[in-house]
């Protein structure tokens, strides 16, 4: 693998031109391809075998034009300063918005609070439902308009009107998102490196990373039916990977040039041993993301798919754009000082070139690295610029000499962290969840207490009497069957089909929608459900809010076990291949789970149990999102074992090549540590950037992301990892013989071009190099 990479690093460096060339034919191409696509589809919620999902499809079966998910708006009335929405003024007022929006585009029925009864008992609060014949994204803004205006005109009477239900459904005010995660980047980056040029370079190939994945995916929308959800998640991971990717060789490109390795032979060898670790951290990470398929619910797989797309072209640019553009100006990365050695090497070269680089060890310019030069880098890279040794080091010393207690309180504090999670609701946040500042949370707050907690979230019950004796008595006995049982406070009246062999009831119940109480009435009716259509005849399925949360919640749940054991499995025997070792793979799974764990306790915390909320933004409480333990699993899992990869092969790098243990984990460390601490900080910008919207659950979903990298980069692979290494010593790197001879040799390492090099004492491509610098 490294000598296959190396070669590629040779041939992008030389044919820089052809090669950044040809990435901007590509981003063009894909930007016609989207210019001309048609327009995505909409985000669907379609979640094949749960019985909500199946009470919909039936609802769209038998009531024809009906969309069981068509948009839907609720107008509430509330009569100021404890007045009544029934005197003559407001009564007056409310008729001519109904039979104002009636009228309106797309508009299917519009029912007012007088002829449907839905006035409160003190006649406070009243609303309009307002149904339409698409679905929300599908409205126009003419329909969106029309509502607008007349309930103007309704607030210009002397009436507080809201409107919820998703029809007019408030835009979510946008983070900073991408930006701050850019700006962020741009800081480490300039820290890390101290050069403008390699902390520029990772961000414009992320970004050209990023753009020709968001194209790619809105030109194939329309055929693969990707979604603009699917291209939001795939901007967030392509960002965050791609800077990181192109951070590791660019990082590795500098060692080398410190090492006394010339431009050509340095980028090559950045490929071929970083670019190792790039392509199977993102095999990984992709692996991770195809994984959602397992789940069965299509817009997962969808997003799985379309971000996996965006982590390929991550990986592609990382090898070839990168090394190219670090030929065009091949000391432009490198450190102040960096550049001024660069210079004088090419000055003294000029005089003599087959003197000697510097006094008695370095090889001339044609040689390539001797031992004595990588002698002298590893020194500076040990004791830093100033003298000083580096973080990175002094860490890895007081990890390795105090293994067992770090070990002990890394486990115990992310297990604490972890505990909370004990306790996770899984729901979808609803308008309870919104900001006081939009309408729909303020009309959800009068509904609720005009017409109790429960009217937010009434149960929809799906009655199918085609086998019904008595289709007609087979729904009253259901209804009564339902106004029966406790918990329920009323049940409307029900709504048949034209055949009359179906029929629709709605049941509120007493509590509100997010509820336990609610969740457990469900249940209780669902448990009940086989008695009723043995008597009834009929047979009935229950879906609403509350139905739907509980059975996504189940279908995640039990998509968990086999999605981890295929991602984990998979990723096991791959990096069993990679670090040929049992035991590094194990550690690796076992650190990851506890990262998860602790990243899904801190968001029950926050998010469930409100500690710290308001730090965050969060005005509300509530259940976890349905999707999030399973999408966090996914996520961070790729995302952790980049970590993994990176760090791991340069500790096994120097353990190869013949370091003791102990030794080779501070070696690791002394390269790979400030890398993989910026790359994580970058990540944590990128998904902390997503925090700054108005939305709770893409707060949550930043937040989790956030907080598992925190853990995973500087608790599991800072701490937990060495400390494993250090006490596992030698066993680390055992494998059975059997499958030492079955597994192929993929080389991350390097180790190949390691013996080449010293064994020809020529630097592969060093001749090409001299004509490409043009000396």
């Amino acid at each position: 693998m490294a000598t296959f990479l190396h070669r590629i690093g040779h041939w992008a460096f030389r044919r820089r031109l052809t090669v950044l060339l040809t990435w901007v034919a590509v981003l063009a191409a894909v930007f016609l391809g989207a210019a001309g696509a048609a327009e995505a589809p909409d985000d669907t919620a379609s979640l094949p075998g749960i019985e909500s999902q199946e009470a919909f499809d039936l609802i769209d079966d038998r009531f024809p034009g009906a969309d069981a998910e068509g948009a839907e708006a609720r107008v509430v009335f509330v009569a100021e300063d404890g007045g009544r929405v029934t005197s003559a003024a407001h009564r007056a007022a409310i008729d001519t918005l109904v039979a104002s929006v009636a009228d309106g585009p797309q508009v299917a029925e519009a029912t007012g609070p007088f002829e449907a009864k839905a006035v409160s008992e003190d006649a406070s609060t009243a609303y309009a439902t307002v149904t339409y014949k698409v679905a929300p994204d599908e409205l126009t803004d003419a329909s969106k308009d029309e509502v607008t205006r007349a309930v103007e005109r309704a607030r210009d009477a002397g009436l507080t009107v809201e409107v919820g239900g998703s029809a007019l459904e408030t835009e979510p005010a946008q983070g900073l998102g991408e930006v701050l995660g850019i700006a962020v980047a741009a800081v480490v980056l300039l820290i890390t490196f101290g050069s403008l040029a390699a902390a520029g370079l990772p961000l414009l190939t992320a970004v050209l990373g990023v753009g020709i994945s968001l194209c790619g995916i809105t030109a194939l929308g329309s055929a693969l039916g990707f979604s603009s959800t699917v291209g939001e998640l795939a901007m967030m991971l392509g960002l965050a990977v791609g800077i990181d990717y192109s951070l590791f060789v660019v990082s590795r490109y500098r060692e080398e040039r410190a090492g006394g390795q010339q431009p050509q032979e340095a980028a090559a060898v950045a490929v071929g041993t970083a670019g190792s670790a790039v392509v199977f951290a993102g095999l990984t990470v992709v692996i991770a993301l195809l994984g959602l398929s397992v789940v069965g619910v299509p817009m997962l797989t969808k997003m799985g798919v379309g971000s996996a797309g965006a982590i390929l072209v991550g990986v592609l640019i990382s090898l070839t754009a990168v090394p190219a553009l670090l030929a065009f100006w091949p000391d432009a990365v490198l450190s102040r000082r960096g550049r001024k050695g660069a210079r004088g090497a090419r000055t003294r070269s000029r005089w003599s070139r087959w003197s000697r680089l510097s006094r008695g060890n370095r090889r001339n310019r044609w040689t390539g690295r001797s031992r004595a030069a990588e002698a002298d880098a590893q020194a500076t890279g040990a004791t830093g610029a100033a003298g000083k040794t580096p973080w990175g080091v002094r860490w890895a010393r007081f990890v390795v000499r105090r293994p067992v207690p770090v070990l002990i309180l890394t486990v115990v504090g992310l297990g604490a962290l972890a505990m909370p999670a004990l306790d996770l609701r899984m729901g979808m946040p609803g308008a309870e969840a919104k900001s006081t500042s939009t309408t729909e949370r303020r009309a959800y707050d009068a509904l609720a207490e005009g017409f109790g907690p429960g009217f937010n979230g009434p149960l929809t019950v799906v009655v199918d009497v085609e086998r019904a004796a008595d289709p007609q008595a087979a729904v009253t006995a259901v209804a009564d069957e339902l106004a029966a049982t406790e918990g329920i406070v009323s049940v409307f009246p029900p709504r048949f089909n034209k055949a009359e062999d179906a029929a629709i009831l709605s049941a509120i119940p007493s509590t509100a929608p997010a509820g336990e109480q609610t969740q457990d009435l469900i249940h209780t009716l669902r448990g009940e459900r086989s008695a009723v259509e043995a008597a009834t005849g009929a047979e009935y399925k229950i879906t609403g809010t509350t139905a739907l949360n509980i059975d996504v919640a189940r279908k995640m749940q039990d998509a968990l076990v086999p999605y981890l054991a295929v991602v984990v499995g998979i990723a096991f025997l791959l990096l069993m291949l990679v670090f040929r070792s049992v035991l590094v793979p194990l550690k690796a799974a076992l650190g990851y789970l506890l990262s998860v764990l602790a990243s899904l306790g801190a968001i029950v915390l926050v998010f469930q149990q409100g500690h710290g909320a308001s730090l965050f933004g969060v005005e509300e409480t509530g259940p976890i999102m349905s999707t999030m333990p399973i999408f966090l699993v996914g996520i961070i899992f790729g995302l952790a074992m980049d970590y993994e990869v990176f760090l791991v092969s340069r500790i096994r790098e120097a353990h190869i090549h013949g370091e003791d243990p102990r030794q080779s984990v501070v070696s690791g460390f002394r390269h790979s540590a400030p890398v993989v601490g910026a790359a994580a900080l970058i990540m944590m910008a990128v998904f902390g950037g997503f925090m700054t919207g108005g939305e709770t659950m893409v707060k949550m979903v930043g937040f989790g992301l956030a907080s598992a990298v925190f853990f995973d980069a500087f608790v599991v692979r800072m701490a937990f990892v060495p400390a494993v290494l250090a006490l596992l010593g030698k066993a680390a790197w055992w494998l059975p013989r059997l499958a030492d001879r079955l597994l192929p040799r993929v080389d991350v390492e390097g180790e190949a071009l390691t013996r080449r090099t010293r064994g020809t004492g020529d630097a592969p491509g060093t001749t090409e190099e001299r004509a490409s610098v043009g000396v």
